[in-house]
């Protein structure tokens, strides 16, 4: 007799996510170093040049502080926020899972604006959450509908509302206006805003001004903006009870005293994140001029990646892999039509649209721009 899962989890499907298939790439001949990827959103310009010394000065031999103490202190001077308003976690999607781990269950109900990040869906699956779902139209470039949000809610009163600001895989940004109108309508909802974009998103405002309020959980995420993804680190901004709470389903030294020491090292570089915007707005810029010129024409994004048609996203992804180059296939947001390109530096963006060029000329791309 073979020992089964709970329900939740026989039926659950793995969500994908960008970055290199390893195995896919063995198969196709190519390694990881050999890939330009712009199917990851994070920082394309490397973490700060101190994080290179991170080892002269971490201890090994003994297990990490399991509170990341002096990371939560580094934070909250750079948040405004007193640390105990601070949760680290190893990456974003940990602290998603810790959410829905430790409000959501059998019964309650969670709303998700799509198409988003599937990470929401698949935690509040784990769990036995029943997802609520609201669609945003294609024809009006994935804007979000804040009439239908609210509607909605008072409608099914919701115990969590998960809103990924700005969005993945949109770019559509919510004013803060927006969000408090949503607060407005779900006073007894969880409201969980995912902000792993924030940092190289146009017009950004400050989230933890709405902290107080008691019912809002800030997650980011230190590996997009500071180039630390095989670190894995992110961290929560919410009232003392909800971290309070987070924390005891948080499991024990779950943030190795490297990625704690990097994300100390980084957040003492006051001028690292600025720099990097600037430059990633330049390269951004670049890619949707050029991309425009080809009659590949990009859905507005208020962040560092957006949308373009290309009639096949997934052959267009395995068309451009065979030459080097990764783009996210969305078919996984419920977009087959769409792939999603994030800015990258300027001799590799410059190398995309050259490929691009080559394989449009000689017929390969085989999609219906």
């Amino acid at each position: 007799m073979s020992i089964r899962p709970k329900p939740e989890i026989e039926k659950l499907e793995v969500c994908p996510h960008g970055g290199p298939n390893y195995a896919e790439l063995r198969a196709i001949g190519l390694t990881a170093d050999e890939i330009i990827d712009f199917s990851v959103s994070s920082n394309p310009f490397s973490f700060p040049p101190e994080v290179r010394g991170v080892f002269d000065s971490v201890v090994i031999d003994r297990y990490p502080d399991s509170e990341s103490t002096e990371l939560k202190v580094c934070l909250s001077g750079k948040l405004g926020v007193p640390p105990d308003n601070i949760l680290v976690g190893s990456g974003s999607i940990e602290i998603i899972r810790l959410i829905a781990l430790a409000y959501f269950g059998h019964g309650d109900s969670v709303l998700i604006l799509k198409p988003t990040f599937g990470e929401y869906e698949v935690a509040c699956q784990i769990v036995g959450a029943e997802i609520l779902e609201q669609w945003e139209k294609e024809e009006e470039c994935f804007t979000v509908n804040i009439d239908e949000t609210v509607a909605l809610i008072r409608q099914h009163h919701p115990k969590g509302v998960f809103i990924c600001n700005p969005n993945n895989p949109t770019g559509q940004y919510l004013s803060q206006q927006e969000i408090e109108r949503v607060l407005e309508a779900s006073p007894q909802s969880l409201v969980i805003l995912d902000e792993a974009y924030s940092a190289f998103t146009e017009g950004s405002w400050p989230s933890t001004e709405l902290v107080p309020r008691g019912n809002v959980i800030s997650v980011r995420s230190m590996t997009k903006d500071y180039a630390l993804p095989g670190l894995r680190l992110g961290y929560a901004v919410a009232s003392k009870k909800i971290t309070h709470d987070l924390r005891k389903v948080c499991p024990p030294w779950n943030i190795n005293a490297v990625a704690q020491k990097a994300g100390v090292i980084a957040l003492g570089d006051t001028s690292y994140l600025r720099q990097c915007e600037m430059k990633i707005r330049r390269v951004k810029q670049f890619l949707l001029n050029e991309l425009g010129q080809i009659g590949l024409t990009a859905l507005p994004s208020k962040t560092n990646f957006f949308l373009v048609k290309v009639g096949n996203g997934r052959k267009f992804r395995a068309c451009l892999l065979r030459h080097g180059i990764l783009v996210r296939d969305c078919a996984s947001f419920g977009l087959p039509e769409y792939v999603r390109i994030a800015a990258r530096t300027m001799p590799e963006c410059r190398r995309l649209i050259t490929t691009l060029k080559t394989l449009e000329r000689e017929g390969e791309l085989g999609t219906s721009i």
